[in-house]
């Protein structure tokens, strides 16, 4: 079934199995691996699909933490994939510009020479959880307490 059981206060409640937390993992891991050549609109696609589906079948569940955790790994996933595709020096200044960040920042991020992962993280000043929003990719956490 997916669920487990814990005591709160007297009572029993739900929540999801570490196994079933996993495995989700593992499957958006996999629908947002950079390396798959999906467009990204097909991804966004996919990607909806699949939270809308889990997070509809453990909807009963206590998982506000676990999305939110999930939720933040997922958007610095996605801004690791856009910066994978603007792969040239002069692609990333023109895209960090347009994203109205001030010069030396563009420099400093444009020049980067970390690693995808890492350059995600700092991505976060320029790819905003809003940004990222309106780009269509769905939040789990807010579709979670939408329909919870």
């Amino acid at each position: 079934m997916g669920y487990a059981f814990y005591r709160n206060r007297g009572k029993c409640r739900f929540r999801v199995h570490p196994k079933s937390a996993k495995k989700m993992k593992g499957r958006v891991r996999e629908i947002t691996r950079k390396n798959k050549g999906w467009s990204n609109d097909y991804r966004r696609q996919k990607l909806a699909e699949y939270v809308r589906g889990w997070i509809n079948y453990y909807r009963l569940a206590d998982m506000k933490g676990l999305m939110a955790e999930t939720d933040e790994w997922l958007r610095r996933r996605i801004r690791a994939i856009y910066w994978k595709q603007w792969k040239k020096v002069k692609t990333r200044y023109r895209n960090l510009r347009a994203l109205k960040l001030e010069e030396w920042q563009v420099h400093q991020i444009a020049n980067s020479r970390k690693g995808y992962w890492r350059t995600a993280q700092i991505l976060s000043v320029a790819l905003t959880n809003k940004i990222i929003a309106k780009l269509g990719y769905i939040s789990m956490l807010d579709y979670y307490l939408k329909v919870s």
